[in-house]
C-alpha cells in the first residue's frame, strides 16, 4: 500500500507522521501518478499549523502541491491542458493537495507533461515559485528596457523572477546575501547586499531610480527601499510583506488577506513556464533532497528562510 504523510492535528510540521493508504481510483478526467518527487513550500507548513483555518472536517491533513511522476491510471476523459493523458506519460503536477505520498491521485486539469530535458527533482520545483514570479512580473508589467528590483533574488521564488525579467529584456537588480551574488551575476542581475544602507547602495547604482520593484522577502527594509526607489506606486508589489504594503500602498499578490490571488493567470503560466525550463532556460536549483519520512525535518529547513534553492522529498 503506498506511503503518505499526514497530519492528524494542526500542531505543525512536527505532526506529520508516515502512514499507509489506499490510492483512490482515478474518476473521469482524474489521473493516479506514481509520484518521484514532491516540492516542499512555506504554504505546507502554513496548512499544517492551521493558518488557513482549524476546521476538525479538514483532518487528517495531506500536504503538498507539486509534484513530478509517472502517470499509473487514467480515468475517462483524462484531458490536461496540454491534451489527452495516457498511462505512462511524464508529468508535473500543480496544483494538487496530498503531495507528500508515493502516489496521488488528482485531476486532469493539475497534469502537464514534463519536458524530458528535466530532472524529476527540478520538476517538483518548478511551478509553484515559477507561477508566483510570474504573477509578480505581470502584475508590474515588467517589459524591455525596465529596471527591476527584486529583493531576495537568490531564493526560489526571487531566483525564477530574475530569469523571467531577463528574459523580458529588463535590467535586474538583485538584493542578496554576498555569497549569492556570484550566482546572481551568472543569470544576469546585478547584486546588491540587503541591509543597513540598502536604500543608498542602491542609490548609488540607480541615480535615476527604479521602474519596478518585486519583494520576495516581506521585510519593512525591502518595501521602504521599494518605495523610495520606484515613483510609480502601482510597479511595486509584494508576496510576502502584506503589513506594510497596504500601508505604502503597492501590490498585495497570493494568498494573504486582501491580496489578489491571480489564480487563472498563475495557472495559464504553467505550461510557458515548462517549456522555457525544457529548453533550458529556466533554471530550477535544488539545495536538498529528504525521504519522504523525513517530511518535518525538510519544512524546518524551508522554514529558516535560506535554504539555497528548493527543498524537494523522494519517495
Amino acid at each position: 500500500m503506498p506511503r503518505v504523510m499526514i497530519a492528524r492535528s494542526f500542531d505543525g510540521p512536527e505532526a506529520l507522521e508516515l502512514a499507509d493508504e489506499p490510492t483512490r481510483a482515478p474518476g473521469a478526467d482524474e489521473v493516479t501518478i506514481s509520484v518521484l518527487a514532491s516540492g516542499v513550500n512555506p504554504a505546507d507548513a502554513k496548512l499544517l499549523n492551521g493558518v488557513w483555518g482549524r476546521n476538525p472536517s479538514r483532518l487528517p491533513l495531506h500536504p503538498g502541491s507539486e509534484v513530478s511522476g509517472v502517470v499509473t491510471a487514467a480515468g475517462p476523459d483524462a484531458v490536461g491542458p496540454a491534451g489527452p493523458i495516457a498511462v505512462g506519460d511524464e508529468v508535473i503536477g500543480y496544483r494538487v493537495s496530498g503531495g507528500y505520498a508515493e502516489e496521488i491521485t488528482v485531476a486532469a486539469s493539475s497534469v502537464l507533461p514534463k519536458p524530458a530535458s528535466l530532472g524529476w527533482e527540478e520538476a517538483a520545483g518548478l511551478l509553484l515559485t515559477g507561477v508566483t514570479a510570474f504573477h509578480l512580473l505581470e502584475a508590474t508589467g515588467v517589459g524591455e528596457g525596465d529596471v527591476v528590483i527584486i529583493h531576495g533574488g537568490a531564493g526560489s521564488v526571487g531566483f525564477a523572477a530574475v530569469q523571467l525579467a531577463r528574459l523580458r529584456g529588463a535590467r535586474v537588480i538583485a538584493t542578496a546575501s554576498e555569497r549569492n551574488h556570484g550566482l546572481l551575476e551568472a543569470f544576469g542581475a546585478e547584486p546588491v547586499v540587503y541591509g543597513d544602507g540598502l536604500v543608498d547602495r542602491l542609490r548609488a547604482l540607480l541615480p535615476d531610480g527604479a521602474d519596478v520593484a518585486l519583494d520576495t522577502v516581506g521585510t519593512d527594509e525591502a518595501l521602504d527601499a521599494s518605495a523610495a526607489l520606484v515613483a510609480d506606486v502601482d510597479r511595486i508589489a509584494t508576496v510576502a510583506g502584506f503589513e506594510r504594503a497596504a500601508e505604502i500602498g503597492a501590490k498585495r499578490l497570493g494568498g494573504g488577506a486582501g491580496a489578489d490571488p491571480g489564480t487563472e493567470l498563475r495557472m495559464g503560466a504553467r505550461l510557458p513556464l515548462i517549456e522555457l525550463a525544457g529548453r533550458g532556460e529556466l533554471t530550477v536549483r535544488v539545495a536538498r533532497t529528504y525521504p519522504l519520512a523525513e517530511a518535518a525535518a525538510a519544512l524546518a529547513l524551508v522554514g529558516e528562510g535560506h535554504p539555497g534553492g528548493k527543498v524537494i522529498l523522494l519517495p
